[in-house]
């Protein structure tokens, strides 16, 4: 029986190693992004797009053009030109920072023609494992047995994936919400959704979801510096899926809130009346930060009924 052609994309190059070091046969692109943050566009890899990109990454995390060019968009260029295979693979986590890629790589993929079939490896427990582990974290063993377990998408969940970064890179993230009942293939998505949704300022506070838990970790442990507070920040984000130097912005942004010393971190004033949610620091913190097609500060989260208020 003659061997399918598989072409594998992944969220990372760790990912890509353990498969090439798996000898799974087929084809490895490694997408290189992060469009949970910052303005994007709908049309993935166009001048618009590649605009709103370079200067977001530039301007933030100091990539610079030649970087980005090398290790994302040359990457496309081979996508777009890859074609005759039998399935294309999906390697993706369950959290925000990789669904947001993922939906993104899908709709350039039915942008440029290819018409799969798609299957997707997502970190999920499997049968006879203890605990869900992130991909980049399993074995080589256990990675095999999620490439064997690996789940179809049909043609619904595909559109689902076009619609939702549709409606990301939209100046509407009021739409989002309803698609968060949506059953499809993609078992965390309704999550990411949500995450992505408490992104947006309190409405009590003008804090975010994530960032007050930021300072809950300060309040409530014992913090021996910044570093200390990045690796708990990390390790306990939930859905977020943030690597160390968006964490990093994050906890700067969040500087007025908490004291540095030698002692460590520790909550101040302003801290615990965020945390008690008994003062509103909207206009302190406004920026010109984008999630999408949206700026962050156009939009409130209203945490009673889990819904978006346009300012």
């Amino acid at each position: 029986m003659e061997e399918k052609n598989f072409l594998h994309i992944t969220n990372g190059d760790d990912i890509s190693q353990k498969i090439l070091s798996l000898d799974l046969p087929g084809e490895v692109i490694t997408w290189r992004e992060m469009l949970c943050e910052g303005p994007t566009s709908m049309d993935v890899g166009d001048e618009e797009f590649v605009l709103l990109r370079k200067t977001f990454l530039k301007e933030n995390y100091r990539i610079s053009e030649e970087h980005y060019r090398e290790r994302f968009l040359q990457e496309l260029v081979k996508l777009a030109a890859i074609n005759g295979h039998d399935e294309i693979v999906l390697w993706f986590e369950f959290d925000l920072f990789s669904h947001m890629n993922m939906l993104a790589l899908i709709s350039f993929l039915v942008q440029n023609k290819k018409q799969g079939p798609f299957s997707l490896v997502c970190s999920r427990k499997l049968k006879g494992e203890e605990e869900m582990a992130p991909l980049s974290q399993l074995s080589g063993k256990h990675l095999r047995q999620h490439y064997k377990h690996r789940i179809s998408l049909t043609d619904d969940d595909i559109q689902t994936a076009q619609l939702i970064w549709e409606l990301y890179c939209s100046k509407n993230p009021k739409k989002l919400a309803s698609e968060i009942k949506k059953t499809t293939n993609f078992e965390y998505l309704s999550s990411c959704i949500r995450a992505h949704i408490e992104r947006f300022p309190g409405l009590k506070t003008g804090l975010n979801s994530l960032e007050i838990n930021v300072l809950k970790l300060i309040d409530e442990h014992q913090i021996k510096s910044l570093n200390h507070l990045l690796g708990y920040a990390l390790q306990y984000q939930g859905y977020y899926g943030y690597v160390d130097v968006q964490m990093e912005r994050v906890i700067d942004k969040l500087s007025p809130f908490y004291d540095t010393s030698e002692d460590g971190v520790i909550i101040n004033g302003d801290g615990r009346n965020a945390l008690a949610g008994s003062k509103n620091y909207y206009q302190n913190l406004k920026d010109n930060e984008y999630y999408g097609g949206v700026r962050k500060y156009d939009f409130l989260y209203d945490s009673v009924n889990h819904d978006l208020l346009k300012l």
